[in-house]
């Protein structure tokens, strides 16, 4: 039955999925409010330009879930917070999941969860901690037939460029990603690599599991089009990104360019052109 929900996830169109994030507030960060101030007004733009999903938390998926009509977004509901994004890692790091996490999605209507799974040079009891958290997600899951999203999430190191930045090394990425998919992800979040033809090889270890990619830090409109169109070329099952659609100046236009690369098969330049 988790198909079910699936199948809202994922267009019926291409099988694919784009997921724009704005679940960053979660994370307490200097600088993660950046383009996400007004929460109503970001969901709003969203669901006008029309993605597949958007990724909220449980503050803030009200502002999705409470716009009337059948024809809107569906909701992944993000399910852990942490400390670990800043310059420095603090004394005592964390990642801490939602109560009943399950239930509270259910009730959001969500069609997803997303939880983490960290790799962090010089934490290694924060990668403990998501372990632990995927374990007791994994029965309620399946108890209430909710899919779950696992964001294997490997770092550079903190004073590199704070936490959130892609470390695109391939054979960190693909053993996070099988250990994602050893833990019983129905869906994987994954780093991009550095080379984008390799990608191959991560939709491989992924076994079936489809993989969705993860945008990482804000980059110009052709760097991320044509990423986007390698990385679909690999055998990519969609894309989630946040910072470069809600820090973008036109972001119902690059989630309308985004959305015909990853459902018609658009040209970069043709995606462009909607920018």
């Amino acid at each position: 039955m988790k198909q079910y929900r699936l199948n809202r996830l994922f267009n019926a169109r291409s099988g694919r999925c784009f997921d724009v994030a704005v679940d960053h507030g979660f994370f307490n960060q200097p600088g993660f409010l950046q383009g996400i101030e007004s929460m109503p007004a970001v969901v709003k733009t969203l669901v006008e330009a029309g993605p597949d999903a958007i990724q909220l938390t449980i503050g803030q998926a009200r502002h999705l879930q409470s716009i009337p009509g059948k024809n809107k977004p569906a909701l992944v509901l993000r399910t852990d917070t942490a400390n670990v994004y800043g310059k420095e890692l603090p004394t005592t790091s964390f990642s801490a999941i939602i109560a009943e996490t399950m239930l509270q999605a259910v009730q959001l209507d969500a069609a997803c969860v997303c939880v983490n799974l960290f790799m962090i040079p010089g934490a290694p009891e924060v990668t403990e901690q998501c372990i632990d958290n995927i374990l007791r997600l994994k029965p309620e899951s399946d108890h209430y037939h909710m899919p779950m999203m696992v964001e294997p999430l490997v770092f550079r190191p903190n004073s590199e460029a704070g936490g959130y930045m892609v470390d695109g090394d391939l054979t960190k990425i693909l053993h996070l990603v099988r250990q994602a998919v050893e833990l019983g992800a129905d869906v994987i979040k994954a780093d991009p690599t550095d080379e984008v033809l390799a990608y191959h090889k991560v939709i491989e270890v992924a076994g079936g599991i489809p993989v969705l990619v993860r945008g990482g830090g804000r980059v110009p409109d052709r760097e991320i089009l044509q990423r986007t169109e390698g990385l679909l070329a690999q055998g990519a099952s969609g894309i989630v990104y946040g910072r470069n659609i809600i820090q973008h100046p036109n972001p119902r236009g690059i989630t309308k360019a985004l959305m015909s690369m990853v459902h018609e098969g658009a040209t970069v330049d043709a995606a462009l052109a909607m920018v």
